[in-house]
């Protein structure tokens, strides 16, 4: 197995626990932090860290992270390679470091929340049978074609303000996953979220916005709008879709969106800054077609 063969056994005393049902991974993680254990890793995607992550909140247990979901954005920001034996590798080397987390109506979640066409889109994908970017952007650009934006009441830093938004989407990490970067140079080490609002805009402009979103340039967007905020309240006319570490659900009509600062310990490279490294546009192609290929 690939951890027991190269997990640093001089560092590491480990043992390997298997979930056996939804939730199960925070049963698991509480009660390894319970026990005083230094680190717990989670293998799997956004969803899987979600789960331990919010176990291990304010206390003194680290999460490290073995990726192996469909977008892995968490990892992606923190660096750590999607190849599974080199992110053990990453894991022997790297060293404990606090950041921030959020808190959607005091629900935590660790990458990105969103409302609007984003948290359609997830809800749609958590119910496909597919995963993976592909299955992603087929979902998107079915549901792109019906989808109506709303007008949002935005309550940044106590500065409110209406904004009509294809997508409102609060970031601490700089991504959904996949290379796409919805908050441009967001960092999770500043005790800020990034909040990105993305006005409608017309069919003919899809692909420079497609670019935009996965070259770390949507800040660039003439239909972007971003904020920095500790608390964010947004109100909306109704309860509907909203997502958290993509994970979909429905809540009420006011969302309160909160940035924890240093609330959970990882374990990244000892040079982190809190910022993501952005992959260029062609380096993404080149590894769609390997997995293509390969």
């Amino acid at each position: 197995m690939l951890i027991e063969k190269n997990i640093d056994k001089d560092k590491f005393n480990f043992s390997i626990e298997y979930t056996q049902y939804a939730g199960h991974a925070c049963e698991l993680a509480k009660a390894a932090a319970g026990r005083g254990v230094d680190v717990v890793v989670a293998v799997g995607g956004d969803g899987t860290i979600n789960e331990v992550g919010r176990s291990l909140i304010h206390t003194s247990t680290a999460m490290g992270v073995i990726p192996c979901g469909s977008g892995n954005g968490f990892a992606r920001h923190l660096g750590i390679p999607i190849e599974p034996k080199k992110a053990i590798e990453f894991i022997n080397k790297a060293q404990p470091v606090a950041i921030d987390y959020g808190k959607l109506n005091g629900h935590p979640f660790f990458c990105a929340c969103g409302v609007g066409f984003d948290a359609l889109v997830s809800n749609h994908f958590a119910r496909g049978g597919r995963r993976g970017m592909f299955s992603y952007v087929q979902k998107t650009l079915a549901d792109w074609v019906t989808y109506k934006p709303e007008t949002y009441e935005v309550e940044a830093d106590n500065v409110k303000k209406k904004y009509k938004a294809f997508v409102i989407a609060c970031g601490n990490a700089s991504q959904y996953g996949n290379n796409a970067y919805i908050a441009p140079y967001a960092s999770m080490r500043d005790g800020l979220l990034t909040v990105s609002i993305l006005s409608p805009f017309l069919p003919v402009e899809v692909p420079k916005i497609v670019a935009q979103l996965f070259s770390n340039r949507f800040d660039k967007s003439d239909h972007m709008t971003m904020l920095a905020a500790r608390r964010v309240k947004i109100k909306r006319k109704s309860a509907g879709a909203v997502h958290y570490d993509g994970e979909p659900c429905e809540m009420d009509a006011e969302l309160i969106v909160e940035i924890v600062p240093e609330g959970i310990t990882v374990l990244a490279a000892p040079s982190w800054d809190g910022t993501c490294m952005p992959v260029p546009l062609y380096r993404q192609f080149y590894d769609v077609v390997a997995g293509l290929v390969g």
